[in-house]
């Protein structure tokens, strides 16, 4: 049975959440969130294929569009505290097309991310082996299918990535069993991966080579997004992947003591700080490595290699560190998209039976099922640049649909109550567009053609399951909604 919508005031009526979080918490929590898998993965692609040593400004622009699309996530979180991240606020605000649009490409957001992230994991798990005399066959242990600079696909001769296949293998069956995240164990491995970055910048700034980072932006070569400044746009479409998590801080607004002046505080401390150490770490990697050798699933590794013995010690620190802590990451990304399942389960976009409970393991195990076998045979065999691109075309394409909403919501329902208001409307949603836009339209032509590809899918069940059955969801936003 349809539910009627309710006002934003009959969210205000539930319990209230302890307003416990300072500008500090909010801070840390959003530079746990962010530093993740992308600086490990995604830096070298990026610079080999696309902007050589200017990747480092590529991740200046990624990380400014990540805060003009934060300030919206949180004037969104503030007003609407459910589950279902951006589905959630563009059926509040958009409907259940544009709602069915951004959950699909949710979807796929976290199939990718989990899939990428996976892939760089088995990168430096090999490379751990390799440090204990452990050596795994390039057979089966890397992607059968290669993509080169210019995009185009190949075999490589391998058969299976088959650590990395086991490891969401594995991760997906202890979700389905029943696991209670620790957030201590958590907490340990951010500060693992954080204090491997801090280490790698630290000693590795003695080893930059003028040599490599010259010419620092590298000429175009009649391409559009082979180097050059339209390789740097490229690039930061890349590396968009290392921002992922960063919305965490705008789910937090319900829990700030004052989110009005806490909240630009955290997203932006956790920014800025992200950024300074991201933009550091790449021109570490690419002044002491050739950014040619760098499109490999374990750049970090690859690079501090190539400052021979003096930083040999560093190597199995950096390969352990991206070993446990991407472990987490791929862990975190499938428990995620059960969350994604489960709203639009709830408000029947997908069939019901996506979230139902295990009786025993009280887990949504159908859908954990699902996702992991999709998960487990991408990163079987595909390659982590290819997955790297999904990644982030559609995670722009979420933040471009949010930052649209919040302009949206401004003018159907100006007075409801916001503990959090965008400032300076609607410059900063409309560049948050425009940025996000750019770098979605920077990507390659082929990676467009695989979203599209995903999304033509999507429609179709859309129209032929979702739309007649989707349900008004309980939070909507009624433009009539006042204060």
């Amino acid at each position: 049975m349809a539910r009627a919508p309710i006002d934003i005031k009959d969210l205000e009526q539930q319990p209230e959440l302890r307003r416990a979080l300072g500008p500090v918490h909010l801070i840390s929590l959003g530079i746990g969130a962010i530093i993740g898998a992308g600086i490990f993965v995604s830096t070298g692609q990026a610079a080999a294929n696309y902007a050589g040593p200017g990747v480092v400004i590529s991740y200046a622009i990624a990380g400014f569009g990540c805060l003009l699309a934060g300030l919206c996530y949180s004037e969104f979180a503030s007003m609407i505290p459910v589950a279902g991240s951006a589905y959630s606020y563009t059926y509040a605000t958009l409907g259940k097309f544009f709602a069915w649009i951004i959950g699909w490409d949710l979807i796929l957001e976290y199939l990718a991310a989990a899939s990428a992230v996976a892939v760089g994991w088995g990168g430096y798990f090999q490379g751990l082996m390799e440090n204990i005399g452990i050596h795994l066959s390039p057979a089966l242990s890397t992607s059968p299918i290669h993509m080169a600079a210019d995009h185009t696909l190949s075999f490589s001769g391998a058969i299976i990535n088959l650590p990395a296949a086991i490891l969401v293998a594995g991760l997906s069956a202890l979700l389905v069993v029943g696991i209670r995240a620790s957030a201590t164990f958590n907490g340990i491995m951010v500060l693992l991966k954080l204090i491997v970055v801090v280490l790698v910048i630290v000693f590795g700034l003695q080893y930059i080579t003028a040599d490599h980072l010259t010419p620092f932006i590298p000429p175009n070569t009649g391409t559009f997004g082979q180097f050059g400044w339209s390789g740097i746009m490229r690039a930061s479409g890349v590396v968009f992947f290392a921002y992922i998590g960063f919305d965490a801080v705008s789910v937090a607004a319900q829990e700030a003591r004052n989110p009005q002046r806490d909240m630009p505080i955290g997203i932006l401390g956790s920014l800025l700080i992200c950024t300074v150490l991201y933009m550091l770490m790449s021109l570490v990697i690419t002044g002491m490595a050739p950014y040619a050798i760098l499109n490999v699933p374990q750049p970090v590794a690859v690079a501090v290699e190539q400052a021979g013995g003096s930083l040999s010690w560093l190597v199995p620190l950096v390969n352990l560190g991206a070993v446990l802590g991407l472990g987490t990451v791929v862990l975190v990304l499938l428990l995620g998209q059960s969350r994604i399942f489960y709203a639009m389960s709830r408000d029947r976009m997908l069939p019901a039976y996506f979230s139902r409970v295990h009786p025993r393991f009280q887990t949504p195990y159908i859908s954990t099922i699902i996702i992991g076998t999709g998960a487990t045979l991408l990163s079987a065999f595909l390659p982590h640049d290819l997955l790297i691109e999904l990644v982030s075309i559609g995670t722009l394409a979420a933040f471009v649909l949010v930052s649209v909403s919040v302009i949206v919501l401004r003018r159907t329902a100006p007075h409801a109550h916001r503990p959090f208001r965008t400032p300076f409307m609607p410059f900063v949603p409309i560049g948050a567009i425009l940025v996000c836009g750019a770098m979605m339209a920077a990507l390659p032509i082929d990676t467009w053609i695989r979203l599209i590809a995903w999304f033509a899918l999507g429609m179709g069940i859309y129209f032929l399951y979702a739309r007649k059955r989707a349900i008004p969801p309980a939070y909507a936003i009624k433009p009539e909604a006042a204060e």
